[in-house]
């Protein structure tokens, strides 16, 4: 009885990882300069939080958030 000799053959999967755009990059950049700004401005404000940069603010770390989400979707 011959024995015929099989080749495993196994393929394993190619992970393309998803690159960032030069675009993407700068949106990004602009969204952590935000969040930068944010945090500046946070330590202007007073205990009672009733003065512009306790208004100002939240906005800003919000939208400098928002705007890296943007930049990594992008």
């Amino acid at each position: 009885m011959k024995h015929k000799h099989q080749k495993n053959i196994q393929i394993q999967p190619t992970i393309t990882l998803p690159v960032i755009s030069k675009r993407g990059k700068m949106i990004i950049a602009a969204g952590i300069g935000l969040v930068i700004i944010g945090f500046l401005v946070l330590t202007k404000t007073n205990p009672q939080g009733d003065n512009w940069a306790s208004i100002i603010s939240p906005f800003l770390l919000i939208g400098g958030y928002i705007t890296i989400a943007v930049g990594i979707i992008s």
